[in-house]
């Protein structure tokens, strides 16, 4: 069994880079029969690491996606409203929720976003996992089968759209806090997910959108997905520029496209996404010689070239004298 395991941790670190203490956790909690609640900003993986463990351990996986609209009834299933006209409160027609079909599986249910889950709908989980029972109304009782866990994930409280959960749902739950990975881990992410070589390019677009995360005028940064979707934004505009990925100015361009959406700007900070984006990328890739310099796809305007502009009191500015 432990030979199993290790091997199982060794195909893990090929899938989730970077998370082999994060693995042998959810593992060792999974393998007690424990509840588990992973807590970190979004883009670490979370969902990632639970569907590689759960796959690796051969368990079933039903997935949950949490939110205000996540109700009780959408949670544990109903009975289809059409057949109970003709056939009555049968259970052949109850249609299962995530939360009835992880119990009779005796699955993995994974709830992403549980910090946007309803309270009332929070309630049932807690019953659950108190019970390993689920009493339904005229279905009756829905018990466990061997397997069955729940494992939440959640954003830090303070992201915008999150509340605190009940302790009554931390006091059943293990905690597993994850952060951001290193910067070679993140390099090496964003070259397996699109194809590209960790060259030093691919680095100083990793280090832009880590340096989001700490930028004095954001309230959040991006994750990793983020320099994933400026990578591969890059390669297939260059072709149409006929241009190199790694054009400054076209690497620009893919990261204003990739990263404005993603950050969040701070309240009363006077500045737009694109600015701290701009600023970031030039900071981290030098900005060109003012002669050089152009607009992120624009050709240069005459106000903002003036230098090259003939003076109105230059001789070409000058109408020509008569006779």
């Amino acid at each position: 069994m432990i030979d199993a395991t290790r091997g199982l941790l060794e195909q893990l670190a090929t899938t989730v880079l970077g998370r082999r203490r994060e693995s042998e956790l959810v593992l060792a909690a999974l393998a007690a029969d424990r509840h588990v609640l992973l807590e970190g900003p979004p883009g670490t993986g979370k969902s990632t690491l639970l569907r590689a463990v759960s796959e690796g351990l051969g368990v079933g996986f039903v997935l949950c996606e949490g939110n205000a609209e996540l109700t009780p009834a959408r949670l544990v299933g109903h009975f289809d409203p059409a057949r109970v006209l003709s056939e009555g409160y049968d259970p052949a027609v109850f249609l299962d929720g995530p939360l009835v079909a992880a119990l009779r599986a005796g699955s993995v249910l994974y709830v992403e976003e549980l910090n946007r889950v309803p309270d009332e709908t929070l309630n049932v989980l807690v019953t659950v996992m108190s019970e390993r029972l689920l009493t339904v109304p005229r279905l009756g009782q829905v018990a466990a089968e061997p397997g069955f866990r729940i494992v939440a994930a959640m954003n830090p409280f303070d992201a915008v759209g999150t509340a605190r959960i009940s302790q009554a749902i931390r006091d059943r739950m293990c905690r597993l806090a994850l952060g951001y990975q290193s910067s070679a881990e993140e390099v090496a992410i964003v070259a397996a997910r699109t194809g590209a070589e960790p060259d030093p390019w691919l680095t100083q677009v990793v280090e832009v959108v880590r340096r989001t995360r700490e930028h004095p005028d954001l309230r959040s940064g991006s994750s990793v997905r983020g320099a994933i979707d400026l990578v591969q934004v890059a390669a297939s505009l260059a072709p149409l520029r006929a241009a190199s990925a790694s054009d400054p100015a076209l690497g620009l361009d893919a990261a204003l496209l990739a990263l404005s959406g993603r950050i969040e700007v701070r309240e009363g900070s006077g500045r737009t996404a694109e600015d701290v984006v701009e600023e970031l990328w030039w900071s981290v890739l030098g900005r060109p010689a003012a002669e050089d310099a152009v607009p992120s796809g624009k050709a240069p305007s005459p106000a903002a070239d003036d230098h090259r502009a003939p003076h109105p009191t230059s001789s070409r500015a000058m109408p020509p004298t008569s006779g």
